[in-house]
Order: C-alpha cells, then sequence, then structure tokens
C-alpha cells in the first residue's frame, strides 16, 4: 500500500488477557488503531464490497446517531418510545420504496442474511400444518442466507440451475421443482453473483398459482431500483406492484448508507407477518417476545438509519443511486472492452462481474494483483469471477482502479500468472 502505511504500523499489540491494571481511554483507542492498520481503506473508497460510503458528512452523522442510541434497547420499545417513532419512519420510507399497499407491515433486523431467516421461518410456520415436509424453490444465484435458513429451520431448498447467458432462472423450470409440499419460491432483484434481476413476475405467478409465497430478495436493490426507473432505466417488475410477491427483504446498510446492522423485511400484510415473531411464557419471568433472531437490539443502528434516510433525502438517494449507476456502467464498458476480460452479465443495477476471457489467464491471480494495488474484490465462482458492488464513493475512485485493472493485467500475463514480476504488500 505504500510507506505512508508503512510508517503508521506501531507495535500495540492486541491483549490475550485482561491487563491487570486498566488502560486509559487513550492508550486504548490507540491500540484499536494500530489494529487496522492493514484494514482495506474502505473510506477511500478502495472496496468494492463490505463497506458502503454515500459521504463523509453522512458517515459522521450515522456514527453518532448511533452512539446517541447504543444503549438503548429495541427488545421492547414501550419503554423507548424513541426507537418506536424511528422503527415507523424507517419502515414507512422503505415501504414506499418497494411499491408496499398500505396493508404492508414490517421489521428491522440486523442485515439481509436475519431478513431471510425469518421470511423463511415465517413461511415454515404459516404452512407447517399442511405441508410436513417443507422445501421452498430457488434459483441457484440465489443468496447463500437462504441456505443458512434452510439449514436453521430445517426447510428443503430446491435450487434451479439458471442459463449461462442471461444468468436468470426460467419460470417453468421453477414450476417443475415445485411440488405440494413447497412453501416459497424466491426470487432477487437483483441477484448478488451477475448483478441481474429474476423475472420476479414469472415466479410471482407460480406462487400465486399455487397459494404459497414469493420472497423477493431485494437487500442489493431496494434502494436503488426504484430511483434507477425514476432515471429511466428499463427494468422488469420487481416489487410489491406485482400481485404473487407476499415479503421483501431490503438492507439500509448498504445502498442507503446507513451503519451496519440495519435491514427491513417488508409483508403485505399483518396476517403474513404474524408468523415470524416468537411468544413464549413458559419460563419464570413472565410472557417474552421478541420480532426476529435478536431478542436485545441495540437503538444505534435504529437511530443511524433514520437519521441518514433523513439527511441524504429524496433527492440525495436520486443523486446517489446516478452516481452509482454511471460509475458501475463505465467500469463495465472498460470490461468490455478489454479482450482479456468477460463481463458476465449487462448490470441491472450496480452490481457487475467478470472473468477471463482466454484460459490463461487466472482471474484470481488479477484479483492477488488488485490486492497488492490496495483494492479488496470480492472473489467467486461458478465461473472463476471477480465481483464489483459499485456505490457511490467509486465514482471518485473507479478510474484509478481501472488503471490498476490494467496494469495488473499486464503483469500476470507476463508473469504467469504469478505475483513475482511485481511484489507484495511488504
Amino acid at each position: 500500500m505504500g510507506a505512508t502505511d508503512q510508517s503508521r504500523r506501531v507495535a500495540l499489540p492486541s491483549s490475550p488477557e485482561l491487563p491487570p491494571h486498566g488502560w486509559s481511554t487513550h492508550e486504548t483507542l490507540e491500540r484499536l488503531e494500530a489494529l487496522r492498520v492493514t484494514d482495506v481503506r474502505w473510506k477511500e473508497g478502495r472496496a468494492f464490497s463490505l463497506a458502503y460510503q454515500a459521504s463523509p458528512e453522512a458517515h459522521d452523522l450515522a456514527t453518532e446517531a448511533y452512539r446517541r442510541f447504543s444503549g438503548e434497547n429495541a427488545l421492547n420499545v414501550e419503554a423507548f418510545p424513541s426507537l418506536r417513532a424511528m422503527q415507523t419512519d424507517v419502515l414507512a420510507i422503505a415501504g414506499r420504496w418497494l411499491g408496499a399497499p398500505d396493508t404492508a407491515r414490517g421489521f428491522l433486523t440486523s442485515g439481509g442474511t436475519e431478513s431471510i431467516l425469518m421470511a423463511m421461518k415465517a413461511a415454515r410456520d404459516q404452512f407447517r400444518r399442511d405441508k410436513t415436509h417443507p422445501n421452498v424453490v430457488l434459483p441457484t444465484s440465489a443468496h447463500a442466507a437462504f441456505h443458512k435458513a434452510g439449514a436453521y429451520f430445517d426447510v428443503e431448498l430446491r435450487c434451479v440451475p439458471v442459463c449461462s447467458e442471461t444468468w436468470r432462472v426460467d419460470g417453468s423450470a421453477m414450476a417443475r421443482a415445485s411440488d405440494a409440499n413447497t412453501i416459497m419460491f424466491v426470487a432477487s432483484a437483483p441477484q448478488y453473483p451477475q448483478g441481474v434481476v429474476d423475472p420476479v413476475a414469472d415466479i410471482a405467478a407460480l406462487a400465486l398459482e399455487r397459494g404459497v409465497n414469493c420472497h423477493v430478495d431485494a437487500c442489493m436493490g431496494g434502494v436503488t431500483l426504484p430511483y434507477l426507473e425514476r432515471l429511466g432505466v428499463a427494468l422488469p417488475k420487481w416489487n410489491f406492484a406485482i400481485e404473487g410477491v407476499t415479503s421483501m427483504s431490503v438492507d439500509l446498510h448498504k445502498f442507503g448508507y446507513t451503519a451496519k446492522g440495519a435491514s427491513v423485511i417488508m409483508y403485505r400484510n399483518a396476517a403474513l407477518r404474524s408468523h415470524q415473531g416468537f411468544v413464549t411464557d413458559n419460563w419464570l419471568g413472565g410472557v417474552y417476545g421478541s420480532s426476529g433472531v435478536l431478542g436485545t437490539k441495540s437503538g444505534g443502528p435504529i437511530a443511524a438509519a433514520w437519521a441518514v434516510l433523513h439527511h441524504l433525502g429524496d433527492d440525495g438517494y436520486l443523486r446517489l443511486v446516478r452516481s452509482a449507476r454511471e460509475t458501475a456502467l463505465s467500469i463495465a464498458a472498460a470490461i468490455r472492452a478489454d479482450s482479456r476480460l468477460v463481463l458476465r452479465a449487462e448490470p441491472d443495477a450496480t452490481l457487475l462481474s467478470f472473468g477471463s476471457a482466454t484460459p490463461d489467464l487466472d482471474i484470481y491471480a488479477v484479483a492477488d494483483g488488485l490486492a497488492v494495488r490496495g483494492w479488496y474484490v470480492d472473489r467467486q465462482a461458478p465461473p472463476p469471477s471477480i465481483h464489483l458492488t459499485v456505490n457511490a464513493i467509486h465514482a471518485e475512485t473507479h478510474q484509478q482502479f481501472l488503471t490498476d485493472l490494467a496494469v495488473t493485467l499486464d503483469a500476470v500475463g507476463n508473469s504467469s500468472g504469478t505475483l513475482g514480476s511485481y511484489g507484495t504488500l511488504e
């Protein structure tokens, strides 16, 4: 990463046990900073995964709002009516993005994984009397969290291959994979690996015909897609405007640019949502109830989400989505123009992936080379690919990324896929 980073590396190791005497605030914070000197510089736009940045101002606001409410507990909002008010506002905003009807009801969760877990749990409980061996039909491009949910809740997953050219699933193949024990069909808007929107209308029609659920995972697109539509981008139908869609998930800590730990699970009506929660009085402590996996929930992510959504506003999100979309298209054009690379699909939103156009180029060696130059990208397979989650901050950095990508491709080609010719981080 350069000499500057080397000079910041100080000898302040973490402690494997409690110190005999507590550290001062200054020393503790200094050690914290020392621990992360080799972390990717995501605030500088060097990460195409995991972290999102609208602006330093929005990030600082989220941090401060989180700090102010970090100790409040959303397990019981009767004690914290401020959290109830903020949750209500945030859910209403997310519902409008998703085209939710007036009957829609939702919950805030800790992230996309919990939202997906809850959609699966709710469907299982909804149909548990009639479908004793429940299964869910989903494309192979659906998020790995569905597999976690299937393992947690003992629900069979029936994975349907997607087309190797469009990366979309065929509705008739989804229908053939279903049977009398199917409780839910899954679609993504967009799916993560190649960044394309599934044929949601076809999949939802199957669910409607069979009287079962259809969950649309819009964790990556629930914020961006409504603004892309306003910007004139042609998109297939993807949200609650489709009659058969029963639930949707959207992550606010992704393209909503809020602090980590904020996602929404939204149901078409209260009856569908009622299957998500858990309530018991079968212990000595009285009635216990929770809406999701977590019991105690910090008010921090809720406050940060409320603050950032209102700080950025409708015009701010329109501007951020336009910027991210233009950046994604610029990167896609550069990849398309390089004969050594192949774009896996034209991005429907702001996610894209690319691989090697020739068998002698190791795309993972390219990822290694980009890491040497300070870039963090996702590696995925099959097929072997580099994945980029493009967000607003990359408008400022993507040209340097493309320059470094070209240099890396030259170096990998000249060194037969090894890193020796252009060094290491050290």
